[in-house]
């Protein structure tokens, strides 16, 4: 690695262009040159909070191979900093890179439990699993500071409706007391990601999440606490995590996951030159290698837009990685089964019934 044009605890290396935008504004070299000689910092490397006020906070998921039919999000953007994460292309709708701005404009929902709330309480709300978040962690830094996610929780529990997470952070942990609320209840499912046991890998990957020893203990945690937990073992790169396919299957069945889940990555919109420009950084040595193996993936290229095909991959490599989590799952969760969250206790909830518990 080379550590003079590496960006310690980001993911990303620099911001592309947003295809969205017409002008493109560079930051000419001989300023940045300026900068060093005078002392000066170009760049703080420091995260904004940005407030936006959104209509709506629910989102019908059209996508037909994605595993949910609603999904929310109290933020927009991720301090995490995962390279590979679908959700960077998003960014440049708020008119932003889905580069480092990605990581250090973090847009943030204050009204989402009003707005949930609101939503819940409608008569033409039918009851089906939300999910938090489908698009960037919702137990993210900023969580710690605003706390929207356990207020959005508070109203789940309150309307009896069911909630899924997906998160890759320890902090979920913070809200176990309403976490067993719900769960008694069949109310929520969790999902934690882990990607890899080599905290070298989780650090390049991932520079801002969890460690792997913390997210092995989380499973644990709520698993022991009666809230079911999947864990999402994605995305598997191929040269660089998905070697690990039995180990990670093995490591999150003992602490208690009740399924797992995975993808193959592809590399779609910004996040294939974002990517490229970071592996080559972070791993030169085998940076060509990975990037073949990814395009081996998907027909050549890597990227892959085919509904059914795009997350699956195809060929050999694709088909190798499916075998491993075929005998993962015979080998270490035969007879476990992750359950469905219940909808009738809302619609009790609504109809009065449950004045009566």
């Amino acid at each position: 690695m080379n550590s003079e044009e590496y960006i310690k605890g980001r993911g990303a290396q620099k911001n592309v262009h947003n295809r969205f935008l017409k002008d493109v504004y560079e930051i000419r070299e001989d300023f940045l040159e300026f900068c060093r000689i005078e002392g000066e910092d170009a760049d703080t490397n420091k995260t904004q909070y940005i407030p936006i006020f959104p209509k709506t906070i629910v989102n019908k998921v059209t996508s037909p191979d994605v595993g949910m039919m609603y999904s929310m999000n109290p933020y927009q953007g991720c301090e995490h900093g995962c390279i590979y994460c679908y959700a960077r292309n998003a960014h440049e709708y708020w008119g932003y890179s889905a580069g480092l701005d990605f990581e250090r404009k973090i847009l943030i929902k204050k009204d989402a439990p009003r707005l949930l709330e609101e939503l819940l309480k409608k008569k033409s709300w039918k009851a089906a699993t939300i999910v938090m978040s489908g698009n960037t962690d919702c137990y993210q830094p900023a969580e710690k500071k605003f706390e929207i996610t356990r207020q959005c929780l508070e109203v789940f529990y309150k309307y009896r409706h069911p909630v899924g997470i997906i998160t890759k952070n320890a902090l979920v942990l913070r809200d176990l007391d309403i976490l067993k609320q719900l769960g008694e209840n069949q109310l929520v499912g969790v999902n934690v990601s882990i990607t890899s046991l080599s905290e070298k890998t989780r650090r390049l990957l991932e520079p801002r999440t969890a460690t792997i020893k913390r997210r092995l203990q989380t499973v644990k945690v709520l698993s022991e606490n009666g809230i079911p937990v999947n864990a999402m073992l994605a995305p598997m790169i191929p040269g660089i995590n998905s070697h690990e396919m039995l180990k990670l299957a093995k490591a999150v069945s003992e602490h208690g996951a009740r399924s797992f889940g995975f993808t193959v990555v592809r590399l779609n919109g910004a996040i294939g030159q974002i990517f490229t420009d970071w592996i080559k950084k972070a791993m030169p040595d085998r940076a060509e290698k990975v990037l073949h193996l990814i395009q081996d993936c998907h027909g050549g290229t890597i990227n892959d837009s085919r509904f059914g095909i795009r997350s699956r991959g195809e060929g050999k490599i694709a088909t190798q990685i499916h075998d491993m989590a075929r005998l993962a799952r015979q080998k270490y969760f035969s007879g476990k089964k992750f359950p469905g969250l219940r909808t009738d206790l809302h619609e009790q909830y609504k109809s009065g019934q449950m004045k009566l518990f």
